[in-house]
Formats: C-alpha cells, sequence, structure tokens
C-alpha cells in the first residue's frame, strides 16, 4: 500500500538511509509550545524501525513525503493508535518547519486518506493536542469532525474522525 502521488508530491517507504531527514523533522521545534522533551538521532532511528514493523504488519505506516524533485518534506501515513483500550487507524504526519503552511501536510493527508479508502478503512482518526490549531486544519481540511477528546500517549487529544467510503 502506498498513497498516490499528488500534484506537488510522492510518497515512499522510509529506510535506514532517511535517519538525518528524520531526525531534521522529529527534532524540529512543534509548530505549537508544548511539555514534551526534544526528540534526537536514537528517537529517529526508533522511528524508522516503528515504521518498518508497521510496514510488515499492517501494510501501512507513516511514509517518507518528498517533492517531486526529490525535496524532503516530511512523514505522513497511517499507524494504529491505542485510544483509551479501542484500536484506530490514524493519519499522521510531520512536516519540515521551513515548509511548514504551504499546504504540504493537507496535501499528503488528503491522498493519505484516500489510500486508506480505497483499502477498505472504515473509520480514520485524527489526534490532535487542543492548542494544536494548525493540525485542527488539516482534519478538518480532510472532512474530519471532533467525535471526542481523551488522554492518549501521556496527553489530552481531540479525537477528529471520518467514515470512509469504500469503493
Amino acid at each position: 500500500m502506498l498513497p498516490e502521488p499528488t500534484e506537488r508530491l510522492r510518497f515512499r517507504i522510509m529506510e535506514e538511509a532517511d535517519l538525518d531527514d528524520m531526525t531534521a523533522v522529529l527534532s524540529a521545534p512543534d509548530p505549537v509550545h508544548v511539555d514534551r522533551p526534544p526528540r534526537d538521532r536514537d528517537d529517529a532511528v526508533r522511528w524508522i524501525e516503528w515504521q518498518q514493523r508497521n510496514y510488515a504488519e499492517h501494510d501501512f505506516g507513516l511514509w517518507v513525503v518528498e517533492t517531486h524533485d526529490g525535496t524532503f518534506v516530511g512523514d505522513c501515513g497511517l499507524t494504529m493508535q491505542d485510544v483509551e483500550g479501542t484500536a484506530h487507524v490514524e493519519v499522521g504526519y510531520h512536516v519540515m518547519p521551513d515548509l511548514r503552511r504551504h499546504g504540504y501536510a493537507t496535501e499528503a493527508a488528503r491522498a493519505v486518506r484516500d489510500c486508506a479508502a480505497a483499502h477498505g478503512v472504515e473509520h480514520l482518526i485524527a489526534l490532535v493536542r487542543p492548542e494544536n490549531t494548525p493540525s485542527q486544519g488539516v482534519a478538518r481540511a480532510l472532512g474530519m469532525e471532533v467525535e471526542r477528546t481523551a488522554y492518549v500517549h501521556g496527553v489530552d487529544a481531540l479525537v477528529f474522525g471520518m467514515t470512509l467510503s469504500n469503493g
């Protein structure tokens, strides 16, 4: 499973060779202030390993997002998330700081949403911190609405969700 290319972006699986780029995007300052410890190269190694496990177990994960000329934009894809005891498929992404606010997250997430629908995912969520209004905008642009709040990964999150039409 891999999303179709968009007007400006293409997707590929994440590999060990992406370590420098993934370290850069994961260690970049959050778009909103949070009390999350900074991520480092070791975190990026674990991130890539997690994606490789996701590809093997689920046939999806977060994919590398690049422009058609090969410029690294970030990652975007699908992961399984435990939301207070229930498994959900989540769309998630990270964008390099200098490329934020150019519509890349929304463009990539739309392609991922469409890929999920084409592969039989019935319900898609996005977990967004209440203060992260840019990511809330991306979720709304996908057609998602807030379904509830939940305590996930040690913080409160808005659970945006939508039913996907398959076929």
